[in-house]
């Protein structure tokens, strides 16, 4: 986890896109969100963020082969303080890990 979230910033996430789009409601939470084609805008009154992605090439390391989906964050109208909040639980629910 960050410790502070930029206004603007793209990551790359190790998953499809149906697998994306089954984690989002979950990582958003209670907030507003319009779907349409490859976005997604959240309505965080006063601001919002819209996530737009596109699908990479999957990552092959010998046998293995991990999807990627390279997503943007826009934040508009949020201080830091309100970027970090949301995303502190937005990062939760979008971890996976293995062992």
């Amino acid at each position: 986890m960050q410790s502070a979230y930029a206004e603007r910033f793209e990551r790359e996430m190790g998953c499809t896109q149906a697998e994306w789009l089954g984690w989002l409601p979950a990582a958003i939470g209670v907030h507003p969100w319009q779907w349409s084609g490859d976005s997604v805008t959240i309505d965080l009154s006063p601001g919002s963020l819209r996530l737009d992605w596109r699908i990479g090439e999957p990552r092959v390391i010998a046998l293995m082969r991990m999807p990627r989906l390279y997503v943007t964050f826009r934040f508009e109208g949020l201080q830091a303080d309100q970027r970090l909040a949301f995303m502190k639980r937005f990062d939760l629910y979008m971890q996976r890990g293995g062992g």
